[in-house]
Parts: C-alpha cells; structure tokens; sequence
C-alpha cells in the first residue's frame, strides 16, 4: 500500500514483534502484568516519597520525579501495545504516533537529565558529605529537577517541528512497537537531511553531556569510597548508590546498544528486544530495585503497612 499524507486522518501500522497469533494472548498478558506492576510499583514509591516525613530528603525527592517520570513513559507505550495486542488492531492514527513519538522523546530525554542529577546528588552526599546540606538545598533541588524536565520538553519541540513538516509516503508500516525516530523517518518521502543533522545535534547534547557528568560523579564516588578506612563505613557509603548505579547502568547499556550499534540486518530484530528493556523492563525493575535495597523505603513501608491496619482494625471496632 502506498500513500501520500500529512493529514491526521491516515493511519500507520505499528508491526510490533511479528505476526504472532498463537503467542498473542500470552504475549498481552505479559506485558498487561507489567504495566501493572510498573504503575503500582512507580506509584507507591510517589506516595511513600510524599507521605514519610523520613523520605523528605533530596534523594528521594528526585527518585519520586523518576517514578513519576517513569509512570508517563510506561503509560505513553504500553497502552497502546496491549490494545493492538488484545483486538489485534495494529494502525495508529499520524497525529497519534507524532503524540506518542513526542512524549517518548521528551520523557527519555528527561530521565538522561534527572540521573545525571540524582548522581550529582550522591556524589555531594559522599564526596562532599559537611558542605551536603548546604550546596543540595530545597531551592536547588527544585531548579534540577524542573531544568530535566524543561530541557526534555523543549528539546523535543524543535524535532517535533522538523518532523511536522515531513511528507509520509511509500508503505505506511513502522517496523517497530511504538512510533520512534528512526523508523518513522523511513517512511517519510521528503528530504531528511536537515532533521537528520538537527536531531543529531540534539542527541549529542542531551545524551552524551548527562551520561559523562553520570561517569565522572561515579568515578569521584568510587574513589572517595576507596579511601574510606573502614570496611563497614565502604559498604555504608556504596549502599547509598548502588541502586541508582544499577539503573544507570541497566538504562545507559541498552539505549546505546539500540541507537548507537550500526543497523544491519542481523541487529535489527535485536534491537526490539532491546528497547524493551529501557521502555520497559526498566521503568518496571526500578522501584523494586530501589525499594529492596534500601532500608529507608522498606521502613516507610513497614510503617505505611501498620497505618493501614491500625485504620482497617479501627473501621472493624466503630462497626
């Protein structure tokens, strides 16, 4: 089929992971447990974060704007996926792939920022722990955090603008599971070179600038660590960001595995799976990651739990 189109009536066909039927059911139920343990999981963090006065510290101040973060970024692709995956309706309307295509750049764009910020902020704590309270004040955590999410949204005004102004023509089928960069270009039958150049120009701001600022605090933190005389005060100090390094490094490896490692054939199909774990599996591991290796969340919990039932065995007394 081919088309001609810049009206948002026309659609596209995101193909997913192959025309599969006999795997189709299973392969919703997958992804609808994870979407519902990724938005639970992202959503207690939030309440705890907000409700434990213990929690009001700039560490989780900027792990509740990742959680909520990563509650939109799961929201923005899966939805979808499990709807085409239910009815077995794979188009998706322009004006709604540029929407997804926008939020996804934005939001991943945004979490870049906000590593790189909550890894400044474990590098003041340990490498500069008598100055910490002072530098990581409430006003400058608030400026981080707004600046990685105006720079995600901004950044993406200027790609959606170039990309508004493409001509879709040839076979209207992304090869993809969610409306992407790379493959939306494909389909486009105008002169791509100047979207091509802005957005690698882009990218190479907003993704290699975070990621350096994310190793150089981490090489500063591991070598602080180092110094630590005591083996007890170097386990105390790692714990406090070994679940971010973790994320970091989970999030880094395979978004560069999927948008740096040369398109052949052979790593195409990879390159799926790949994105999987960052649109995916990540925003689901990270609040267990966080959660299960660190006391502090576990103690708000614990604590959450016991309010709970103190209300349930006070409702059961009035009654």
């Amino acid at each position: 089929m081919f088309l001609l189109f810049k009206v948002p009536s026309l659609k596209f066909i995101l193909l997913g992971f192959g025309n599969l039927p006999q795997l189709q059911i299973l392969s919703f139920l997958v992804f609808l447990v994870i979407y519902i343990v990724t938005v639970s999981g992202n959503m207690l963090i939030i309440v705890l974060v907000v409700a434990d006065q213990h929690l009001h510290t700039p560490m989780y101040f900027f792990l509740g704007n990742l959680s909520c973060l990563e509650t939109c970024y799961t929201s923005t692709i899966l939805p979808r996926l499990l709807a085409s995956l239910l009815t077995g309706d794979r188009t998706i309307s322009v004006s709604g792939c540029f929407v997804q295509f926008y939020c996804f750049g934005c939001l991943i764009t945004t979490e870049c920022y906000l590593l790189a910020v909550m890894s400044y902020d474990r590098y003041l704590a340990i490498c500069k722990p008598l100055h910490y309270a002072t530098l990581m004040n409430s006003r400058l955590c608030l400026q981080l955090a707004a600046g990685s999410w105006i720079s995600g949204f901004l950044t993406c005004v200027i790609t959606m603008w170039f990309m508004l102004q493409l001509i879709f023509c040839g076979p209207n089928e992304i090869d993809h599971f969610f409306c992407d960069f790379s493959p939306m270009l494909k389909l486009s039958c105008s002169d791509t070179s100047m979207i091509t150049l802005v957005s690698f120009i882009l990218a190479s701001i907003n993704t290699p600038c975070p990621f350096l600022l994310t190793v150089t605090s981490y090489v500063c933190i591991i070598a602080t660590i180092l110094r630590i005389p005591s083996t007890t005060g170097r386990q105390k100090a790692f714990s406090t960001c070994s679940s971010h390094l973790i994320v970091v490094t989970v999030f880094y490896g395979t978004l560069m595995t999927v948008y740096l490692l040369p398109k052949t054939s052979t790593l195409k199909a990879l390159n799926k799976v790949f994105s999987v774990f960052y649109t995916v599996l990540t925003p689901m591991l990270n609040p267990l990651i966080y959660s299960l290796r660190n006391k502090e969340v576990k103690e708000a919990l614990r604590k959450m739990e016991l309010k709970l039932a103190d209300a349930a065995h006070g409702s059961r007394k009035s009654h």
